[in-house]
Formats: C-alpha cells, sequence, structure tokens
C-alpha cells in the first residue's frame, strides 16, 4: 500500500512542465490531458496577464498574505486586491477546465507552483526589496505557501477524485540564491547567499506540509540534485541540455536512489520536431555511460519539453507535448 507522499513514475511518461499558449482554458486543458496520455498537468495561461503567470498564480494561493502588481513587479500589501481576485479566478478556471477533461481519471496528475525560493526572490516586500532580503519574512512566505498548496491539493483531489496528485515546485532561481546572484533593486548590488542547510530545511518542510510527492523544476543551469534530494524531492525536473559533465554523477545517483527524473528534451519555442527516438538519444547515451540497467531506463526518466511552452504556437505546443510522449515510449521499446 502507497502513501499519498509515495510517487512512482508511469513507464513511459510523458508531461508538459506547466504553461501553455493563448488564453483558452478548455483548449489547454484538454491538450494538457490528450497530449501527454500517462501524466497530465493542470496548465498555466500566462497570456491572460497578471496573477495567470506562474508567479502571479502562486500567490494567489497563499493564505493571509496578499500581493499585487506594481511597476517594479509584484509586491506584497495588507489586503486582497483587484490583482489578487484575479489570480484566484483564473486558477479555479482553469480546474473547472481541467476536471471538465478528466472525468473518470484514474493515476498521475501534475499541479505546478512557484517554490518558496524562487517565489521570495521575485516578490518585493514593502521597503521595495525582495522577501528574500529577510529571513522572517522568507520564513513567513513559505508557511502561508505551505498551507495555501496543502488546500490546493485537497481541492484538486475533490474535483478528481482518481488523481494522484503530484506536486511541482518551479525553482528557476535556486540556483543563483544559493550562490548570491539575486540583484537588489539598486541592481547594483546581490542579496547575500542563503545557506544550504536553510534552503534544504524551508523546501523539506514545504514539500511534507503540501501533503503530495513534490518534484521540483528548474530550467536554470547547474541544478543541486543533491540537495533537493535530500530535502525529500520525489523528482527533478530540469533541461538535459544543460547537464554538464560535473551533473553526471548527481544524475546516476538520482536514477539508483529512485528519484524520478524528468528531461526536458524539447524544444518550448517553434522548431522542428525530428525523429522522437533522436530526441531522447542524449538521454540514452549518458544512461549507457553511466552503466545504468536499460531496462529500468523507460520507468525512471520521464520526457518533457526543455522549459514551458507559454511562447509557442498552439499548433507547436500540443505537436510538442505529442512528440515527448512518443519519445518516452521509444526508451521503454528501445532502450538501447
Amino acid at each position: 500500500m502507497t502513501t499519498e507522499l509515495e510517487f512512482r513514475l508511469p513507464e513511459g511518461a510523458a508531461t508538459g512542465v506547466g504553461s501553455m499558449p493563448g488564453g483558452d482554458a478548455r483548449e489547454a486543458a484538454r491538450v494538457a490531458v490528450e497530449a501527454v496520455g500517462a501524466l497530465p498537468f493542470l496548465p498555466e495561461l500566462p497570456a491572460r496577464g497578471p496573477g495567470a503567470d506562474m508567479i502571479g498564480r502562486t500567490l494567489g494561493m497563499l493564505v493571509e498574505l496578499y500581493a499585487r502588481v506594481e511597476p517594479s513587479g509584484w509586491r506584497f500589501g495588507d489586503r486582497p486586491g483587484r490583482d489578487s481576485r484575479r489570480a484566484t479566478s483564473w486558477l479555479r478556471e482553469d480546474l473547472d477546465a481541467l476536471e471538465e477533461f478528466t472525468q473518470g481519471y484514474e493515476g498521475p496528475l501534475k499541479v505546478q507552483a512557484v517554490g518558496p525560493w524562487t517565489l521570495a526572490a521575485a516578490v518585493e516586500t514593502h521597503n521595495g526589496e525582495a522577501a528574500l532580503r529577510d529571513p522572517g519574512a522568507v520564513r513567513d512566505l513559505a508557511a502561508s505557501l505551505a498551507e495555501g498548496l496543502r488546500l490546493h491539493i485537497e481541492d484538486v483531489r475533490q474535483r478528481v477524485p482518481g488523481a494522484q496528485v503530484l506536486l511541482q515546485l518551479d525553482e528557476p532561481s535556486l540556483t543563483a540564491v544559493l550562490h548570491g546572484r539575486i540583484r537588489t533593486a539598486s541592481g547594483y548590488q546581490t542579496y547575500r547567499a542563503v545557506d544550504r542547510a536553510v534552503i534544504e530545511g524551508a523546501l523539506r518542510d514545504l514539500m511534507a506540509a503540501a501533503g503530495a510527492p513534490a518534484i521540483v523544476h528548474s530550467c536554470a543551469p547547474e541544478v543541486p540534485f543533491a540537495l533537493l534530494r535530500r530535502a525529500g524531492a520525489a523528482g527533478i525536473s530540469f533541461d538535459f541540455d544543460l547537464l554538464t559533465e560535473r551533473d553526471w554523477d548527481a544524475f546516476g545517483e538520482a536514477v539508483e536512489g529512485g528519484t524520478a527524473l524528468f528531461a526536458g528534451v524539447v524544444a518550448g519555442k517553434d522548431a522542428p520536431l525530428s525523429d522522437p527516438a533522436g530526441s531522447v538519444s542524449g538521454v540514452r547515451a549518458l544512461w549507457r555511460r553511466l552503466g545504468l540497467a536499460p531496462g529500468a531506463l523507460g520507468s525512471a526518466v520521464a520526457v518533457t519539453p526543455s522549459c514551458g511552452l507559454a511562447g509557442a504556437s498552439p499548433a507547436y505546443a500540443r505537436a510538442a507535448l505529442m512528440h515527448c510522449a512518443r519519445a518516452a515510449r521509444s526508451l521503454v521499446d528501445n532502450p538501447e
């Protein structure tokens, strides 16, 4: 018997990173369910404007914390305003559409939200500096996010009773936070690097509180595989082309430790789509180089676009997801 926090990647799985083009929630949900098959996801449609972007959507999930759009970006406020209400409304619209197209569905279902460190780097406090500057603000933000995600996941489970909800935490700024590369409001300095133990602990606490298996996504270089695994991530999602030789051991250790890997191998913007098996040739080559068991490849690695598809055409977005699904199937049928 599995618990809510356990996750086993379906064989030959493919999925999207999260964002989709356009503003039609029903069409995006239909594609996000039908095109990938084994691992559908809740789409995000940032073209609708502030509140539909990944930062705004996640801020709309917070409990007893509110934010509004300023000329400089998102900033915390004292009360819910138009921007928070709009984010909540769009999320509800997207969930309604997903519920429509997942009637009777049983299996894993992925939802996305911005993780605490990228959110802290992106949202300003009243003084105009990022919340990242204030450890107390970061703690409050992480606690509010954890409760908001718990409620969000409960809602999804009620809407799609047969689903095993998988939470994706988007953390594209995580490496920059680790290495002290986030710039201050003036742009002339950077915030101090955050201790690895503090980052790891905050992620661990949030993942446990959310009550669903979590994967962490970053389309930036230098993804901290080992830190994320120690924090309890059930999976790690990344741009495969950004892996360097320094990452190979961490990749292999993740596989051997049972961590699901989501390899981004298909362009996120309109581009020619090659033979599906060719799209994952690099994954196969690395697998062989590391001496990993060929038969395990199709159940250890899922195939995704390299990042979100918001900048793609609707036709390409659908084609890219279908291409990912065929490429993932090829890892099962022809692992070597």
